[in-house]
């Protein structure tokens, strides 16, 4: 009878560990005085979900850096929102910049913008890890930066 208890309590306890484990949090570690994260931590148990690149709404391809990024933002959380998870369940982001046309180099300062409206917001408080990078050209015409995210689903 005390093997059954001591084997019975085992398994229960190792049920509620492993319980337990399932329902931690993402731990994000941010950048010291920049709004980004040096690294996620996800949990066991999480979904992962890659979203592939997002350009601007067709209708933006002739604007700037700041407003197509607003706009494939915008196109990013309404994939996620279509998946039932919104910008803060991205953990990664990779950002493609094709050099603006008027200066020759890319738009940081431009993209910036639009990312600090959506990530690191009293609403969303929330930072993926984040890199962006200065590439030749992007596949549609008028295109100046590309977006696509990493994020993940609470068991």
């Amino acid at each position: 009878m005390t093997r059954l208890f001591q084997g019975a309590f085992a398994l229960l306890l190792s049920s509620c560990l492993a319980a337990s484990a399932r329902a931690a949090d993402v731990v994000r570690h941010p950048v010291a005085n920049f709004p980004i994260a040096s690294s996620v931590e996800v949990p066991a148990g999480y979904s992962t979900i890659y979203l592939s690149g997002v350009g601007p709404e067709p209708s933006d391809h002739a604007t700037d850096t700041e407003s197509q990024a607003r706009s494939e933002i915008k196109r990013i959380a309404a994939e996620l929102a279509a998946l039932h998870l919104g910008l803060g369940d991205v953990v990664a982001m990779h950002v493609f910049m094709a050099p603006d046309p008027k200066t020759g180099k890319m738009d940081f300062a431009g993209m910036m913008k639009a990312y600090k409206a959506a990530f690191g917001t009293a609403a969303q408080p929330n930072l993926p890890t984040r890199a962006a990078f200065q590439v030749a050209g992007l596949a549609g015409p008028g295109m100046l930066l590309e977006i696509e995210v990493i994020a993940v689903r609470k068991p």
